[in-house]
């Protein structure tokens, strides 16, 4: 994977590494692109990044578009944006955001697959306990599909005051 060059306007990046992983487990999606064939391919996900594992995981169905270009193509980059909006009259939008490279491999292990709901319903829910108990069966975990992004480059950006500069 190529790794980041350096970011133009040096004002506006991270270089935090911990400000990074704070921004991917505040987010509630992540957008990702694959690629298969020389034709690209755009998906959004709910999420969970787990710093330990500097890895995000996800669930969807067992088959399907997205499943058939990351069989095809395990390799992802994708974003992670905290949107502050649009500054009326200063040509301006104020966010923060993480980009991250990686590869997607699919969890099979029970046990990991109960570890990855419990990082998603962790950061994603208002009454996490609740809903674990209540939904991570035995039956959902043998069910569910998981894919886990091991991240292997990631850098940050944020605008949160106007610049007037472009």
């Amino acid at each position: 994977m190529e790794r980041y060059h350096g970011m133009r306007r040096k004002e506006k990046e991270i270089g935090d590494p911990a400000e990074m992983r704070a921004i991917l487990e505040g987010t509630p999606y992540i957008v990702v692109a694959m690629c298969r064939d020389n034709e690209p391919y755009l998906a959004t996900l709910s999420h969970g990044y787990d710093a330990g594992r500097n890895a995000i995981y996800f669930h969807c169905a067992r088959e399907g578009k997205k499943i058939d270009f990351l069989k095809a193509n395990d390799l992802v980059w994708g974003q992670a944006i905290l949107d502050r909006g649009y500054v009326q009259g200063k040509c301006d939008h104020l966010f923060t955001s993480v980009q991250f490279g990686g590869r997607v491999r699919f969890v099979e292990d029970a046990a990991e697959k109960r570890h990855a709901l419990g990082v998603m319903i962790r950061q994603l829910e208002r009454e996490p306990e609740k809903v674990l108990a209540e939904q991570v069966t035995e039956a959902a975990v043998r069910k569910v599909c998981i894919g886990r992004i091991d991240i292997e480059t990631m850098s940050g950006k944020r605008s949160i005051q106007v610049t007037g500069q472009q």
